[in-house]
Protein backbone atom coordinates (compact mmCIF):
# COMPACT_ATOMS: atom_id res chain seq x y z
CA UNK A 1 0.00 0.00 0.00
CA UNK A 2 2.65 2.69 -1.26
CA UNK A 3 -0.03 4.78 -2.45
CA UNK A 4 -1.73 5.61 0.66
CA UNK A 5 -1.57 9.38 2.53
CA UNK A 6 -1.51 9.96 6.15
CA UNK A 7 -3.35 12.63 7.34
CA UNK A 8 -1.43 14.53 9.90
CA UNK A 9 -3.38 16.72 12.79
CA UNK A 10 -2.68 20.28 12.15
CA UNK A 11 -1.59 20.78 15.95
CA UNK A 12 1.08 18.85 17.30
CA UNK A 13 0.28 15.07 19.20
CA UNK A 14 1.17 14.03 22.01
CA UNK A 15 3.67 11.04 21.37
CA UNK A 16 1.56 8.54 22.76
CA UNK A 17 -1.30 9.60 20.29
CA UNK A 18 1.67 9.00 17.56
CA UNK A 19 2.57 5.44 18.81
CA UNK A 20 -0.82 4.22 18.77
CA UNK A 21 -1.91 5.86 15.88
CA UNK A 22 1.34 4.56 14.07
CA UNK A 23 0.37 1.00 15.37
CA UNK A 24 -2.92 1.08 14.29
CA UNK A 25 -2.10 2.28 10.53
CA UNK A 26 0.25 -0.68 10.48
CA UNK A 27 -1.94 -2.92 11.83
CA UNK A 28 -4.48 -2.33 8.92
CA UNK A 29 -2.31 -1.98 6.23
CA UNK A 30 -0.87 -5.80 7.18
CA UNK A 31 -4.36 -6.85 7.71
CA UNK A 32 -5.32 -5.03 4.13
CA UNK A 33 -2.41 -6.98 2.76
CA UNK A 34 -3.18 -9.97 4.29
CA UNK A 35 -6.61 -9.80 3.26
CA UNK A 36 -5.77 -9.14 -0.66
CA UNK A 37 -3.70 -12.21 -0.72
CA UNK A 38 -6.16 -14.42 0.54
CA UNK A 39 -8.41 -13.76 -2.09
CA UNK A 40 -11.05 -11.54 -0.77
CA UNK A 41 -13.01 -9.36 -3.06
CA UNK A 42 -11.81 -5.43 -2.56
CA UNK A 43 -15.37 -4.74 -2.36
CA UNK A 44 -16.03 -6.95 0.55
CA UNK A 45 -13.20 -5.62 1.96
CA UNK A 46 -14.11 -2.21 1.52
CA UNK A 47 -17.45 -2.96 2.77
CA UNK A 48 -15.77 -4.33 5.78
CA UNK A 49 -13.57 -1.57 6.36
CA UNK A 50 -16.94 1.03 6.13
CA UNK A 51 -18.97 -0.94 8.62
CA UNK A 52 -16.78 -0.97 11.21
CA UNK A 53 -16.15 2.90 10.52
CA UNK A 54 -19.92 4.10 10.64
CA UNK A 55 -20.24 1.48 14.21
CA UNK A 56 -17.11 3.73 15.86
CA UNK A 57 -18.79 6.55 14.46
CA UNK A 58 -22.19 6.22 15.65
CA UNK A 59 -20.07 5.39 18.98
CA UNK A 60 -18.84 8.44 19.08
CA UNK A 61 -21.72 11.05 18.08
CA UNK A 62 -24.54 8.39 20.02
Amino acid sequence: MTNVTRMRHVLPLPSDVVVATNALDTALIKAIDAAKEAGLPQGLLVAILHGHAHAETRKMVG
